[in-house]
């Protein structure tokens, strides 16, 4: 099989969660470069538009769902529409985060259980509903975004760190049940990614840091992540599974 081949989308029906900007969106619009229909779940109705206008220019066939991801009534409509227009479902892209600033002695539980319910829940739950499409096809893959904080605490976002942590695991978890119905499951912990939620950093003096502890110099851009997300959808990664790639610049080795 030639090397154009083992990463060619074509025919595949994606959903992107948060797919309407950053990270979700370089995802998005990389998978329609490879040829998958593509369907975007978020909130921003204004944003889903701006990147359905992107992918149709792409040529791909795509659509958007505004959706909230914490609404878990939403999420079984919002993959009948999917399926009902693009087909059935092989590849899901578990990318919808947020963050809540605090620290153990000051944040508010509701926050706490706001971030774990997008963060963690959703992805489980949205999963599980993929995958029974995916069983039926004996094919699928599931790509979950953590953070370079799966790996690192946090004392500014312990929501955050803990449910991106738990996500690597449930990662895990779903690549041992699912692997013998040809399903992969992998994740993708980016570092320091140019995008409005780690924007503020820049003003701070832990940006600098930041910089001198990448060994690439840089934070990363969102059309960087697609390469990544592109191998773990395609036929290249059939064997692999339950793994979580660092996309860093090398800042988890320093």
């Amino acid at each position: 099989m030639s090397s154009t081949k083992l990463f060619d989308l074509s025919g595949r029906v994606a959903v992107v969660t948060g797919g309407n900007g950053g990270i979700g969106r370089g995802i998005a619009l990389g998978l329609a470069q490879a040829g998958s229909a593509v369907a975007v779940l978020a909130r921003n109705e204004e944003k889903n538009q701006r990147v359905m206008d992107e992918l149709h220019a792409l040529g791909v066939p795509a659509l958007a769902v505004k959706i909230d991801l914490a609404e878990r009534g939403q999420l079984q409509p919002a993959l009948d529409k999917v399926e009902k227009k693009l087909g059935p479902i092989n590849i899901l892209v578990n990318n919808a985060g947020i963050v809540a600033l605090g620290g153990v002695l000051d944040l508010d539980p509701e926050d706490w259980d706001r971030v774990f319910e997008t963060n963690l829940n959703a992805c489980f739950l949205l999963s599980k509903l993929a995958a029974r499409s995916m069983v039926q096809q004996r094919l699928g893959k599931i790509i979950n975004i953590a953070s370079e904080l799966s790996l690192f605490g946090s004392e500014q976002v312990p929501s955050y760190s803990a449910s991106k942590g738990a996500l690597v695991q449930l990662t895990k978890s779903m690549a041992i049940e699912l692997a013998r119905f040809n399903i992969q499951v992998n994740a993708i912990a980016p570092g320091f990614i140019d995008t409005d939620m780690v924007a503020p950093l820049k003003t701070m003096p832990l940006y600098e840091e930041i910089i001198a502890r990448t060994p690439a110099g840089r934070f990363g851009s969102p059309e960087e992540c697609a390469g990544t997300a592109i191998y773990l959808a395609s036929q290249a990664s059939d064997f692999v599974t339950g793994t979580t790639l660092f996309l860093d610049g090398g800042f988890a080795i320093r």
